[in-house]
């Protein structure tokens, strides 16, 4: 393929003239099933190479090589033939794969990639076109190979236009920040229990390819990490996405991390490092509030998540996470009882607070990276506000967040001291005891940006920020309203 850089494009333009392809979300997922099986046929050949006895789950006849290759002289497959095909052959033949659980991970991911993926295309002229230009990129070059992987990473960013889909991507700057910070180390695991497409494997990946000496070395990195998503099309970018960075066996499962009972981890659950960036804002249901004690039974999924990293981080271990500013704030009993866990069974060093609109403009949400690990109880918490950087007034689609914006923080994580805000009578760093937090009620909401503006948002953006405003005010009534309730006196003193 002469220009990778035109890739999405040629693909994006020749979809546009199908009836099946109804918006980006649609196309996106095309592109993504098609894409795996490109890339998995690529890896075969390096398994077959490696090993002559090697047997590839998938039928020959619906191995990419056998049907998606097209010698340039009309001689593959097209129009109704090829349409015919992939509907009533490949997809039944991929789903309906013969899988157990002695079956090789690595061929097992092929029937878990495909369980509810969709073929949309109903011209078979065009969708033999698509599968050109993909078949047109050669995995087996490593340079070309290398450079697709940029690629990849504009599909992904892509996702954040598809509707509920931008869920699925956190900013590779903060992701890559989060990774360098945790400072792996080769033969330590990692996981990701909501892993999307796979952003903070990647820059975990990147870190220890910077270590990497021997095919030892190499193969610890390979076997090193694991991710859960829950859904179907994000799972299928991540394996694929995992395939493109040389990890020949993605340990990436198909699932739901809330759904097993936290209490029944045992050390061979745990791992050295969690990096991720739980959901939020979601609401979950009593059955899934079962798995957690009574305590730590939030409704809210952030909340949740928090519980299971918790329990899931080995001992010594280390854990960098997102969270909203609604755990940081929030009062209610249940926030409470994860945040007094939090300190008082894990350090919890530091707490990077983030501009508004590092996410935007897909949600306004404030979020905050927090550091810790299980080494023993908190004694204190630095907080650091990162600001805006000069010249910016919010980031945007095209004005993303960067790895530079970062600088300011790299500075001060070495050299730590308060730096006071004099404009607000605030702090934009602090150091903050566990006593301190405590008496606090446990609200984490210090160090926080001074008022702006107000300024007029979309109606999607402005109905998200309203909702985590009521559910910061709900917050603070409750904890008011405890406090009255304990002055008050008893049923036995007011009889009296």
């Amino acid at each position: 393929m002469s220009d990778l850089g035109s890739f999405v494009k040629r693909l994006r333009d020749i979809m546009r003239n199908d009836a099946g392809i109804n918006g980006d979300a649609q196309r996106i997922e095309q592109i993504a099933w098609l894409l795996f099986l490109k890339v998995y046929d690529a890896q075969e050949e390096d398994w077959e190479f490696d090993d002559d006895d090697y047997e590839s789950i998938i039928p020959e006849d619906c191995r990419w090589r056998n049907w998606a290759a097209d010698d340039g002289k009309g001689h593959g497959m097209t129009g109704d033939a090829l349409l015919d095909f992939v509907n009533n052959r490949l997809f039944p033949a991929l789903k309906g794969l013969d899988v157990d659980a002695d079956t090789e991970v690595r061929k097992a991911i092929v029937k878990s990639t495909f369980e509810d993926a969709n073929q949309y295309m109903k011209d078979g002229v065009l969708l033999r076109q698509v599968v050109n230009v993909i078949d047109g990129v050669d995995f087996g070059d490593y340079e070309e190979s290398h450079a697709f992987g940029d690629i990849y990473e504009s599909i992904l960013k892509e996702l954040q236009s598809a509707g509920s889909a931008g869920e699925f991507y956190t900013p590779r700057a903060v992701t890559d920040f989060m990774a360098e910070r945790i400072h792996p180390k080769i033969g330590e695991t990692m996981a990701d229990f909501a892993c999307g497409t796979g952003g903070f494997i990647v820059s975990w990946l990147k870190q220890l390819a910077l270590q990497v000496r021997t095919t030892a070395d190499e193969t610890a990195v390979n076997r090193s990490i694991y991710g859960i998503e829950k859904k179907q099309f994000p799972y299928m970018l991540c394996v694929t996405n995992m395939l493109l960075h040389g990890v020949e066996v993605p340990q990436i499962v198909h699932g739901n991390a809330l759904l097993k009972d936290v209490l029944d981890y045992t050390e061979k659950d745990q791992f050295d490092v969690i990096l991720m960036n739980p959901p939020y804002g979601g609401s979950e249901k009593a059955s899934v509030k079962s798995h957690f004690p009574s305590d730590l039974a939030s409704s809210e999924t952030a909340d949740l998540f928090m519980s299971v990293i918790m329990y899931r981080l080995k001992a010594n271990g280390r854990a960098t996470v997102i969270l909203p500013d609604g755990f940081l704030f929030g009062t209610d009993n249940t926030k409470a009882a994860i945040k007094k866990k939090l300190l008082s069974a894990f350090n919890l060093h530091t707490v990077v607070r983030m501009p508004s609109s590092v996410f935007a403009p897909y949600t306004s949400i404030t979020t905050n990276i927090l550091f810790f690990d299980r080494t023993g109880p908190t004694q204190a918490t630095w907080f650091y506000r990162l600001d805006m950087p000069e010249g910016y007034k919010h980031f945007s689609k095209t004005k993303p967040m960067r790895s530079e914006h970062f600088d300011p923080v790299r500075a001060w994580w070495d050299d730590r001291h308060v730096i006071a805000d004099d404009e607000t009578e605030t702090f934009k760093s602090q150091r903050y005891t566990a006593e301190d937090i405590a008496e606090n009620g446990y609200n984490l909401d210090l160090c926080g940006y001074p008022h702006e503006e107000e300024e007029i948002l979309p109606p999607l953006e402005l109905i998200h920020e309203y909702q985590e405003k009521r559910a910061s005010l709900n917050a603070e009534i409750d904890r008011v309203l405890d406090a009255i309730v304990a002055q008050l006196p008893h049923g036995d003193d007011q009889d009296a």
